[in-house]
């Protein structure tokens, strides 16, 4: 992977994940309790062995940058390694990015620029684990000039994804952004194949692609390389295998670790574009047997992390008129929390208080939130900064909720940033 440059695109508005992007970009949204949505894609990157990076922010750049800069100064350039932030600069006109495509041909000066041959093209605001490399090998065993990967969705679902149309040896021959009528997958009528918005290019086809016009991915390059190079699809469940170690139980209950070629969530994939999918997205955390583990061995997670001490949990008094627990179950509960009251199901960020005989349950609580005593949090969003007052419920009546915050499709209440002051 000496030769590869990946490219991030980190400028996304994320409107329908507003209030959370009120104040940042969509890939700086914090995501499981101590990272941001940014976090997975540069980790998926560094386990890769990829670590030429360029990330391209826009809208409301400054937490990005910030988090980049604190967590993500691990490279060494004396080794070729290297993560550029590469600002907007309006260097080929009056405008900013107006599009995917647009924010590369900005910084195409770039791509000539650099010892590279091969192009990674990434979004950063997906969740998912995904080992480049085997990408890679499937789009040079295919001699292809840009492979796209691809995953199986319900054929009702597709029309909110560009979808690929593939021959038996997965060579795309149409390509469809959001169809109205999505096409199957051969065999399958039932599926069709969804791109993940993630590209491998040949240098000089990207470099060709860009010099038409068009400013979007998947409206304008996508259908022009399909007319004058070799694309191909690359299904990504088939042959995305993340080994990691596992635990499980022999039959005298004795537990031990063994390694597993592909893991659970190898063939996981969200994208987190509105309230409702983001909160889906940490609920998939939570459990015994989680749909997407942070906690893998040969897979980390890197990220900033703030300085606290561990989280802790306080009271067990059963007897008396209200019995008094601190416990946590089936949840996440990041680094500096005092837990007093009860969390189900629950992803709490750093630095929360949970105070005596208040529940929170199914709900996301950012960093730096306290709940005082004898609230009701349930299947809510909370964002960072808040105090919520004695006796608060949220989440438990969605059309009072509706009255003064944002609720979703879904249900899921959504408490802005300091929307509760922390101080009068």
């Amino acid at each position: 992977m000496k030769n590869v440059l990946a490219i991030i695109m980190a400028g996304g508005k994320g409107e329908r994940l507003y209030p959370l992007t009120k104040d940042r970009s969509k890939p700086s949204v914090p995501f499981g309790g101590t990272y941001r949505l940014i976090d997975l894609t540069l980790s998926n990157c560094v386990n890769s062995g990829i670590y030429k990076i360029l990330v391209l922010p826009q809208y409301k750049s400054q937490s990005l940058v910030e988090h980049l800069e604190a967590g993500w100064n691990i490279f060494s350039y004396d080794l070729g390694h290297y993560l550029r932030i590469v600002s907007p600069q309006m260097r080929t006109g009056q405008h900013w990015y107006q599009g995917t495509a647009d924010s590369v041909r900005q910084n195409s000066y770039l791509l000539r620029e650099l010892n590279i041959e091969e192009v990674l093209i990434l979004s950063g605001d997906h969740v998912y684990k995904m080992d480049y490399s085997n990408f890679f090998r499937f789009h040079r065993q295919h001699d292809a000039d840009v492979s796209i990967s691809v995953i199986e969705v319900n054929r009702a679902d597709a029309s909110q994804y560009g979808v690929a149309e593939v021959d038996g040896n997965n060579k795309i021959k149409m390509f469809h952004e959001k169809p109205a009528n999505p096409v199957g997958i051969p065999g399958d009528d039932e599926h069709s194949l969804a791109s993940m918005g993630i590209y491998i290019f040949k240098r000089e086809v990207l470099l060709d692609a860009l010099s038409k016009e068009g400013t979007d991915f998947g409206h304008h390059v996508i259908p022009y390389v399909l007319e004058n190079y070799k694309v191909k699809a690359y299904p990504y469940r088939a042959n995305n295998k993340i080994a990691d170690y596992v635990i499980t139980t022999d039959e005298y209950g004795k537990r031990y670790r063994v390694m597993t070629e592909q893991t659970k969530d190898s063939g996981y994939w969200r994208d987190v574009g509105t309230l409702d999918s983001y909160w889906n997205a940490n609920m998939d955390l939570c459990g015994v047997d989680p749909y997407y583990s942070l906690y893998g061995e040969m897979w980390p997670i890197h990220t900033y992390m703030r300085q606290f001490p561990p989280a802790k949990f306080i009271f067990q008094a059963e007897s008396g008129a209200r019995p008094r627990v601190g416990k946590a179950l089936e949840s996440l509960v990041g680094q500096g929390c005092i837990i007093s009251g009860l969390v189900r199901n629950s992803v709490l960020g750093a630095n929360i208080t949970v105070r005596s005989w208040s529940e929170v349950s199914e709900s996301v609580i950012l960093d730096d939130v306290t709940i005082d005593r004898d609230c009701q949090i349930h299947k809510a969003i909370i964002d960072k900064r808040n105090h919520i007052p004695y006796g608060t419920s949220i989440g438990m009546d969605p059309s009072e909720d509706r009255k003064f915050f944002t609720v979703t499709e879904r249900g899921i209440t959504v408490v802005p940033k300091g929307y509760f002051p922390l101080w009068e």
